[in-house]
Order: C-alpha cells, then sequence, then structure tokens
C-alpha cells in the first residue's frame, strides 16, 4: 500500500514537516525525513518528489542535509543505477546523532563566543560589572550543559531508557532532593 494513501501516514508527513519548522529546520527536509521513516523500502530522490510534490532540489538539498545528521542514509538497490535513501528507525540513535549534530553547529560556537566575551571582559573597569557577570555566568551554565550532555551521552543505551522513564522520580534518589515540583 502506498503511504500517501494512509491519511494518518500523511498526517505525520505533514505534522512533522510542521514540527521541523518550529526546531529550525526546513519543512520540506522534515517531511522527507517523515516520508522515509515510514518506508518500508529504499526510496529513490523522484519517488520522493512525486510523493511530496517537492522540486527536485528541495528533495537533493533535504537528502543532504539529513545525511550530514547522519539519520539517513544512501543505499544501492540491485538493478537500479539511482542512489535511494532510508531512514534510521532508531528512536534512540535518531535522538543521539540529532542532538549531537545540533551541539556541533550551535551549542558549541556559543560556548566558544561566551568564553571570548568572558576573556575580553575580564578586569574592565569600563564595562558595567553585571555585564560582565552576566555573561560569564551565561558561559558557565551552557558550559555545564554541555558538560551534562557529554557525560549523559556515554550512558549505555539501556540506562538512557531507564532514566527516561523514571523521569523525575529519580531525583528522590539524591540527597536533599525533596519533593517535585508542579
Amino acid at each position: 500500500m502506498d503511504i500517501m494513501n494512509i491519511p494518518e501516514a500523511r498526517a505525520f508527513i505533514l505534522h512533522w514537516g510542521e514540527m521541523g519548522s518550529q526546531w529550525g529546520v526546513n519543512r520540506s527536509v522534515a517531511q522527507v525525513h517523515a516520508l522515509l521513516y515510514l518506508s518500508d523500502r529504499p526510496r529513490h530522490a523522484e519517488d520522493i518528489c512525486e510523493k511530496l510534490g517537492l522540486a527536485r532540489s528541495n528533495v537533493s538539498n533535504g537528502l543532504k542535509e539529513l545525511q550530514s545528521y547522519q539519520i539517513v542514509r544512501r543505499v544501492h538497490v540491485e538493478g537500479d543505477r539511482r542512489d535511494h535513501f532510508i531512514a534510521d528507525n532508531d528512536l534512540w540513535d535518531m535522538l543521539m546523532k540529532i542532538a549531537a549534530e545540533r551541539k556541533r553547529r550551535e551549542i558549541d560556537p556559543t560556548i566558544q563566543l561566551l568564553g571570548e566575551l568572558s576573556e575580553g571582559l575580564a578586569g574592565r573597569g569600563d564595562v558595567p560589572a553585571h555585564v560582565r557577570e552576566r555573561i560569564g555566568r551565561m558561559h558557565e551554565f551552557i558550559g555545564s550543559l554541555a558538560g551534562w550532555y557529554a557525560d549523559v551521552r556515554r550512558l549505555p543505551k539501556s540506562t538512557l531508557v531507564t532514566l527516561m522513564k523514571l523521569g523525575g522520580r529519580v531525583a528522590r534518589l539524591l540527597p536533599g532532593s525533596g519533593k517535585i515540583k508542579d
């Protein structure tokens, strides 16, 4: 059965495109990902264009972007010279790959810039103390988040799944954590 003939699949693809644009990903890139994620077989670019009603250039750029995130890969289909593509369907691997790429593209440059700004502001008497202090705190905070991410990323997938399922209840294991706030 053609995926696009399933109303729920079409709704998923459209919604994934909308969510992608909310997350800073081009809508067509997210729709290409959703189609490949739902597909039970590799698809070539022309097929993706036809299914989604997208221009070939949008699909080509989208496939390159998704490959850079390592959540879509090129495969060869015997007897067909065209490149075909499949999506990673392990949700944890996909999440971790997306998080790693977003960190590399967005968080790492921010940490570097904040470090340079903090260094440049150190000891400057012509800048209000609260500006130096707040930029320094932001640098420390985002750096701490990046360190936490690096620690979590090294955990085995089974541990991550358990932590996620525990949610806020894991705080009970920490001394002095008290009750969970609503």
